[in-house]
C-alpha cells in the first residue's frame, strides 16, 4: 500500500469513526491541581489568564489572553533536561517530531490502587501483563492505568496528602530502572500529578522515574485522563507538548487513536 492509500485510510476511518480520537488531556485551568513540594524548594505555578481585550475598547473585535503556568503544570511531558541525571540531554523542544507519535501499552492496575493509594508496580507485573498481551511496544509508551483521573477535579484528593507526604501510586525503583534501562518503550505515561509515586521522596534512590527516565533520555506524560477507554494494546498515542526552547517540559494536548470495530 503506497504511502498516499495509507493516510487515505486513516482519513477514512477518522471520518467514519472506524478509528476513534480519545482525548486523554486534562482541561487546563486555575483549578488544576499542581504538584506540591516542599515549602524549602520551588514550586510550580498555578495556571493563570490574563484577559487582554475581549470585543471592548481594548480590541473591539476580538477575545484574547496572556497566560501564565508551569512548564509540569496540567497534563505535561517530561524531557531528559527536567532532570539532573539528564541535565545535558535534550529539552522539550529537541524532542524529535517522530517520538511524539507513538504505539501505547495500557496496564490497568485501578483495582490495586484502589485498595492501596501507595500501590507500587513491580517489573513481576509487567512481565505478567507481556505474558498475556505480548511484548511492550518497541519505541512506543508504556500508560498505567490506576483510576486516579477521577481524583483530578481538586488539588487535596488528587494529591491525597497528610503529614508524611502525598499518597498516590507508582512504579518501584527497580520497576522504574527496569522501564528506563531494559525495556523498550520510550517512555512512561501515568494519571497522577508526575511519573512518580507520591511516596518517592522517600525511596532509594529518591524520585526513581524521574531520574531513570531522564537520564536515559526517555520520557514522561503525567495527569492523563480516559485511559479506561483504551485497550491494552494497539492504541496510538499523539503527544504535543510546547517546543519551549531550552523548556524542561510542556503543558501537552496527549490524544489516542484507537480502531474500533
Amino acid at each position: 500500500m503506497s504511502p498516499q492509500s495509507v493516510l487515505a485510510a486513516l482519513t477514512t476511518g477518522l471520518r467514519s469513526g472506524a478509528i476513534e480520537v480519545v482525548d486523554l488531556t486534562s482541561p487546563l485551568s486555575s483549578a488544576t491541581p499542581v504538584i506540591q513540594l516542599p515549602a524549602e524548594f520551588g514550586q510550580t505555578a498555578v495556571f493563570e489568564l490574563e484577559e487582554i481585550s475581549r470585543y471592548d475598547n481594548r480590541g473591539p473585535a476580538w477575545y484574547w489572553n496572556n497566560f501564565r503556568s508551569g512548564e509540569h503544570t496540567g497534563t505535561h511531558f517530561d524531557a531528559p533536561n527536567h532532570w539532573v541525571t539528564g541535565k545535558d540531554l535534550t529539552d522539550v523542544a529537541s524532542v524529535p517530531a517522530g517520538r511524539l507519535i507513538a504505539p501505547a501499552a495500557v496496564l490497568d492496575f485501578s483495582a490495586e490502587a484502589g485498595a492501596d493509594p501507595d500501590f507500587l508496580v513491580e517489573v513481576e507485573h509487567v512481565k505478567a501483563w507481556e505474558a498475556e498481551n505480548g511484548p511492550l511496544p518497541e519505541g512506543g509508551w508504556l500508560l498505567v492505568r490506576t483510576g486516579w483521573d477521577a481524583r483530578s477535579h481538586a488539588q487535596e484528593p488528587f494529591l491525597n496528602a497528610d503529614a508524611s507526604g502525598p499518597h498516590t501510586p507508582g512504579l518501584s525503583p527497580e520497576c522504574a530502572r527496569w522501564v528506563a534501562e531494559e525495556s523498550p518503550v520510550i517512555g512512561l505515561g501515568v494519571e497522577t500529578v508526575g511519573t512518580d509515586a507520591g511516596q518517592a521522596p522517600s525511596f532509594d534512590p529518591a524520585f526513581p522515574c524521574h531520574s531513570s527516565l531522564m537520564g536515559s533520555g526517555k520520557y514522561g506524560l503525567t495527569q492523563l485522563q480516559n485511559l479506561s477507554v483504551l485497550p491494552p494494546t494497539g492504541a496510538v498515542i499523539i503527544a504535543g507538548p510546547l517546543p519551549i526552547v531550552t523548556g524542561s517540559g510542556a503543558p501537552a494536548r496527549v490524544l489516542a487513536l484507537v480502531e474500533r470495530s
